[in-house]
């Protein structure tokens, strides 16, 4: 009797150290996304937005799972380097709602409509993964208003045998889709028990990549797991780019007038490597960047993909 109450005492202590450590990390994270942003009321509806810097505009579109806040990083970097980014929460992310349209193209014309919000005229657009849809349909359907496009590891169309899909689902995504990411508590607690299973099937890149990485590569990936908190502010658009993604099209490449910049990685878990090879090879004179190594986050490039893209948005 003693033991069992013993061994009671134990877990339920341990319980509580677990409760108030989840407690207190997400606090930070909704302290976090509460703060540095404001509300556009646009013709398009309310849109989350940023902005980082002074000089010629940059929008930059997140990827899954994100927000204005996923790519503040990168977008302080590019402040640092003479440019006006422009952040924002796309469909169903934070709080940006969800519409009834929230294709890739209804997102487009919401992007021209917060740059209408912020009486900016014409603007590079930068699109990340699972935002490089609407930064491609943006230069298709507003080529008056895009003056370059980017695509960073993008969510993009390329021709597969059969009906399977464009991009990739790695193993344990579609469990972890309807498992860890309907629950702020999965969540939490998969990237503390078993951050290797998070970086392989939502993040999709290896776990060996990242040890093997350094250490400020090593805090960088801890950080974009750690800024999907609050999972359940991300969860319809989540589900939004998964339906998005599953359906991909193929985009008139050819009528891509503006530069356009094209970056990857061979060993992205989700396949981006021959999509953005397809699509460098459809847009006339787009540039493409392929790295061999470093996942859909390309860990070990990060410096070098900062830099790329900066230099090819200053020309």
């Amino acid at each position: 009797m003693k033991a069992t109450v013993i061994v009671l005492l134990f877990v339920g202590a341990a319980l509580a150290v677990v409760l108030i450590a989840y407690e207190r990390d997400m606090r930070a994270a909704r302290e976090r996304i509460a703060a540095g942003s404001q509300i556009a009321q646009t013709r398009c509806g309310p849109i989350e937005y940023a902005v980082l810097g002074d000089g010629p505009p940059v929008l930059f579109v997140h990827g899954a799972g994100g927000g204005f806040d996923q790519a503040l990083e990168m977008a302080a970097s590019l402040a640092k380097k003479g440019f006006s980014v422009v952040l924002m929460s796309r469909f169903g992310y934070l709080r940006t709602p969800l519409p009834a349209d929230a294709s890739a193209a209804a997102q487009a014309d919401a992007h021209a409509c917060l740059l209408d919000a912020l009486k900016i005229e014409r603007a590079a657009i930068a699109g990340g993964s699972a935002g490089a849809p609407s930064a491609m349909q943006f230069a298709l359907r507003h080529a008056e208003r895009c003056s370059a496009l980017v695509l960073l590891v993008p969510a993009a169309y390329v021709p597969r045998a059969g009906n399977e899909a464009p991009l990739k689902t790695p193993p344990g995504t579609r469990l972890l889709f309807e498992t860890a990411l309907r629950s702020d508590f999965l969540f939490w607690a998969m990237i503390r028990l078993a951050p290797a299973t998070v970086m392989r099937a939502i993040l999709a890149t290896p776990p060996e990549v990242v040890r093997a990485a350094s250490a400020a590569e090593q805090a960088r990936v801890a950080e974009m797991m750690e800024i999907i908190l609050p999972v359940s502010r991300r969860r319809l658009g989540l589900l939004n780019d998964a339906a998005v993604i599953s359906t991909l099209p193929r985009y008139q490449l050819e009528r891509i007038s503006v530069p356009t910049l094209i970056l990857s990685v061979a060993d992205d878990r989700f396949g981006t490597f021959e999509a953005a090879r397809y699509s460098a090879g459809h847009i006339p004179h787009a540039r493409f960047i392929g790295y061999a190594t470093g996942g859909h986050l390309w860990v070990g490039h990060h410096q070098e993909v900062l830099s790329e893209i900066a230099a090819f948005l200053k020309q």
